[in-house]
């Protein structure tokens, strides 16, 4: 549609995760007006991501430093270990601060039709973490969907002949969410994962 640079600049935009070409453009027409100095601070920010920025060599969080500040810290316990599937994981559950253990990032899930099998992941990274005996429970806090939930399942029948218990985070109805708009799985769910009040 346009030459040059500001197609260039479209182009590269239409290619990010959930950037379809309509908001390629529109960002790159916000780039375009937009101060220069706004700018430089964009380019700078995506150079020192690159530069900085890599995984954990324990965890395979995102860190700046050969571990991440979770695998840094003394005050959590090595003996529960809570996989996930992507460092965004890691903060979503960092936030409800309920959870002060340690983590494993998988770096995504089984997934077949994408070519995506148990070698792509850090399953084998995992069972050499868990060789050593420090880990009592293993939490699997891997995505409620199909693919998610074949990873836990492997996951499941790979750990549990080691004797480690191994559980799964609970999925249901949402707060605030009413009855009648929900699937039946997650209703099910619902169902399985009810306690005592």
């Amino acid at each position: 549609m346009y030459e040059g640079a500001i197609q260039d600049l479209i182009d590269e935009l239409g290619r990010l995760p959930g950037v379809g070409p309509k908001s390629a453009q529109r960002i790159a027409f916000h780039v375009l007006s937009a101060d220069p100095a706004d700018v430089n601070r964009l380019a700078g920010a995506l150079r020192k991501v690159k530069e900085l920025v890599r995984f954990c060599t324990t965890c395979y969080n995102v860190a700046e430093s050969e571990q991440c500040r979770i695998c840094r810290d003394p005050r959590r316990t090595n003996e529960v270990l809570c996989v996930v599937e992507e460092p965004k994981d890691v903060v979503a559950i960092e936030r409800t601060g309920e959870f002060r253990g340690r983590y494993h990032v998988l770096g995504g899930a089984i997934n077949p039709l994408e070519g995506i099998g148990p070698d792509n992941l850090r399953i084998r990274e995992l069972l050499i973490r868990l060789g050593d005996g420090t880990v009592r429970e293993l939490i699997l806090a891997t995505d409620p969907n199909t693919e998610g939930e074949a990873t836990a399942t492997y996951l499941a029948l790979m750990v549990k002949p080691m004797g480690i218990a191994v559980t799964r985070l609970a999925s249901g109805l949402p707060v605030g969410g009413d009855l009648e708009y929900a699937d039946e799985i997650t209703l099910g769910r619902a169902f399985e994962g009810r306690r005592a009040v």
